[in-house]
């Protein structure tokens, strides 16, 4: 047989590191090329990696909850060929140590998510016999595989021996058919969230698979049988909190989240946004009547009858045509060679809140949509994102966003501007309030109308105040009237 190591591929946008979400597999699972068998969280998305070969799995030699750097073994593949020709021969000579594999992670010989490892990048591993072994445990990795982890550390101390896994406790459920516990990706979470080890949890469902109904109860020290299950924990688990978070006001008086993924990379862009583009902020109230007249128009009609229309669609094309004649706003600041670039195409942003954090996912080309097409993007756009699986590459190369406060019912805000743009919109809440309208015979009455703020943050190198306003004041006419648009289209 010949043993393959997958190396944690580079993910692109510059990100050197992810954390282990999910395994797909186990040890002793059969794989075919491509197949996904391990879900990552980088600093920007989630991400299923596929595996490059057909075969058995041997090892993950990784956990749940780790977060390792590029071009680190994850997993070892065996393919099932030997013989001369195998492409992994093992070592002729017992205990004769093959050469490390060479580490797939390398600023400049980067690899792709779904494209595999490459052809170079695996390990030769001693006869079978020759690993030190455990009772009741797996095969455990051997020096070639540590060899490898040496060049891309798992962030574990430096040791001179091979790191042997321990055995899994013998006492629980969970562990009782060997490899991880069987629990649904929501269970999962709730276990995250809650600070339990599914270890240490004892399962109900069919075929040994831990419920919720299992989770919770673990977390309210209570199993089954009545017993309290802090009695059952590991002797190292008495650090993890084991309670669920409590109503406010009671139970810890603080609670402490780590800083990681999305929310972490979002921390780093906005300080760096703040302190590098001086912001300008303007906003102008807004008659949106016959705005929402149009939506409820567009949503009896044929063509739209399939995707979802809101006043945020109207304010996406509006914004288009606003950038045709302002196309001063939709342009960078280049400080390393000390130019101005501006961008005749719009990939227009539309920032979104998720479990993981703020994200802006941009619509690639919106300048080049129909009304309808930019409906199709924005629902695509928005359903990726509610899943958690917005990609890197959807997220960069975006020239403007926009920011929907109003669906959290605030009127208006400041917003700083997404990295690498120079200018964000902020949509607030729609509301019916009294309007001072004037008539065809130029008579002034108050009627109820249909009222939203509209702000836009600039940065105030490249966008003076005249510009901002005019653009602004496009955005507002269009949102006002939807009929202008007939006339700058």
């Amino acid at each position: 047989m010949a043993i393959k190591t997958f190396n944690l591929p580079d993910p692109g946008e510059g990100l050197v590191e992810a954390e282990i979400v999910e395994w797909k597999v186990a040890p002793g699972d059969t794989v075919k090329v491509n197949d996904m068998v391990l879900e990552i969280e980088t600093a920007k998305s989630l991400v299923e990696l596929p595996i490059p070969w057909a075969g058995t799995v041997k090892e993950l030699l990784v956990q749940v909850g780790e977060t390792i750097d590029v071009g680190t073994p994850i997993i070892s593949i065996d393919d099932g060929l030997g013989g001369e020709d195998a492409p992994e021969a093992m070592p002729s000579i017992p205990g004769e140590k093959a050469a490390p594999a060479e580490s797939s992670g390398g600023a400049s010989e980067a690899i792709l998510v779904g494209y595999g490892a490459k052809a170079g990048a695996t390990a030769r591993r001693p006869r079978k016999g020759l690993g030190t072994r455990t009772a009741g445990s797996a095969v455990t990795r051997t020096n070639e595989t540590e060899q490898i982890a040496a060049a891309a550390p798992i962030a574990e101390p430096a040791a001179p021996a091979p790191r042997v896994e321990s055995p899994a406790p013998a006492a629980h459920g969970a562990r009782a058919t060997g490899g991880r516990p069987k629990a649904k990706p929501p269970v999962r979470k709730l276990a995250k969230d809650l600070g339990i080890d599914l270890t240490a949890v004892t399962p109900t469902g069919a075929d040994g698979v831990i419920t919720r109904e299992d989770v919770t109860n673990h977390a309210s020290g209570v199993s089954l049988n009545g017993a309290a299950v802090a009695a059952e924990a590991p002797a190292g688990a008495a650090a993890a909190p084991s309670a669920p978070r409590m109503p406010f006001g009671t139970g810890e008086r603080e609670e402490r989240t780590p800083i990681k993924g999305v929310r972490k990379m979002t921390a780093q862009a906005m300080v760096g946004s703040a302190f590098t583009a001086p912001h300008v902020t303007e906003w102008v109230t807004v008659d949106v009547t016959k705005t929402m007249q149009l939506v409820d128009r567009l949503k009896g009609s044929r063509e739209f009858k399939d995707v979802k229309v809101t006043p945020l669609l109207v304010l996406a094309k509006a914004l288009v045509l606003a950038v045709r004649r302002n196309p001063g706003m939709n342009a960078t600041w280049d400080e390393a060679n000390q130019e101005i670039v501006q961008k005749n195409y719009v990939n227009l942003g539309i920032a979104a809140a998720t479990p993981r954090g703020l994200i802006v996912p941009n619509i690639k080309d919106a300048h080049a949509m129909s009304m309808l097409e930019l409906a199709q993007a924005i629902g695509a756009l928005t359903a990726t994102a509610r899943e958690g699986r917005t990609q890197p590459a959807e997220m960069s190369g975006g020239t403007m966003t926009i920011t929907n406060v109003g669906v959290f019912g605030v009127d208006s805000g400041t917003p700083i501007i997404n990295p690498g743009e120079s200018a964000i919109v902020c949509f607030g809440a729609i509301r019916k309030q009294p309007w001072v309208v004037t008539d065809a015979a130029g008579n002034d009455e108050i009627a109820i109308r249909h009222v939203t703020q509209l702000a836009v943050s600039f940065d105030h190198r490249l966008i003076d105040g005249e510009l901002g306003s005019k653009f602004l004041s496009d955005l507002a006419a269009i949102m006002e009237d939807p009929a202008q648009a007939l006339v700058w289209g």
